[in-house]
């Protein structure tokens, strides 16, 4: 068969449809003023909502990293006071001060020993 042919048996089985009387026109979704207003407050909302959250974070950020910061010096502070702690221990040890008593020219004498209870 030709293409000829072809054409004609497949029309003959699909006739073509008329056009229709009624011609559709797409109907435009439109907004009345309320609604407008009412998607621009939300979208307002919505942005400072996320504004306000963005600015809190970075309000939490900046005093997490002062804490952190005193929290530092504490433990260095806490460390210096231990080593000058051990130093006050081997300084007052009975024996350096018996030492440097000594060195200065000092005796022990027994008999004037006054002894001090706290």
């Amino acid at each position: 068969m030709n293409d000829a042919a072809v054409k004609v048996a497949r029309e003959q089985r699909h006739p073509a449809a008329p056009p229709s009387p009624k011609t559709r026109r797409k109907q435009r979704f439109r907004l009345s003023l309320a609604e407008k207003m009412l998607f621009v407050l939300f979208f307002l909302f919505v942005f400072y909502a996320a504004v306000h959250i963005v600015s809190n974070q970075v309000r939490i950020y900046e005093l997490n990293k002062g804490v952190q910061k005193l929290e530092a010096s504490i433990d260095e502070q806490k460390k210096e006071n231990n080593d000058l702690y051990v130093e006050v221990q081997r300084l007052s040890a009975y024996e350096r001060i018996l030492q440097k008593a000594k060195e200065l020219g000092l005796s022990l004498n027994e008999n004037h020993v006054k002894v001090v209870q706290e």
